[in-house]
């Protein structure tokens, strides 16, 4: 059996982008997914499996799909890797909510540093399937960064993904 955590990806950040909670979690209970629990409003599964990760992440989205009517990318993590990420966190001189972390599907481009636009006091490292990125003093909610390989993933803050370790581990 193995725990997963499932980032779904732009839900409930406004406009038709609302997405129940309890809904993502009666889908996970039909799939027959075991310990099904969300964390907070913005689209995090955990659950446990004997299914492999990319038959969880197919699943989940089409399932998501059919029940909203509109598509809903699912980047899935495994208990393990979620925890690996906080270990590799390279800003943990700055506060866990002023970093985001991008998770992707696959490895990010060799070339990402050199398609970052509009990089002002923001600091940037890549991962193994991640995205990191410590935002300045301007903070997340004025800054102009845009990272085109991050247009594919979704991103929580370092809090966020801390607690989804936590959680994780403890579903373990």
């Amino acid at each position: 059996m193995t725990t997963y955590v499932a980032l779904l990806r732009a839900v409930n950040l406004g406009g038709g982008s609302s997405v129940r909670m309890a809904d993502v979690k009666s889908i996970a209970d039909k799939l027959g997914y075991k310990q099904a629990r969300t964390y907070l409003a913005s689209g995090n599964l955990l659950f446990t499996s004997t299914m492999p990760r990319e038959h969880v992440r197919e699943t989940l989205e089409k399932s998501l799909s059919e029940h909203l009517g509109r598509s809903i990318k699912v980047v899935v993590r495994t208990d393990d890797e979620i925890a690996a990420v906080v270990r590799s966190n390279p800003f943990t001189d700055a506060a866990p909510a002023a970093v985001q972390t991008f998770f992707l599907d696959d490895e990010p481009p060799e070339n990402l540093l050199d398609t970052v636009r509009n990089k002002d006091d923001e600091r940037i490292a890549v991962g193994t399937r991640e995205i990191f990125v410590a935002y300045g003093e301007k903070g997340i909610g004025r800054s102009r960064l845009r990272i085109a390989a991050a247009d594919a993933g979704t991103a929580r803050n370092m809090k966020t993904v801390s607690k989804l370790a936590e959680l994780a581990r403890e579903m373990s």
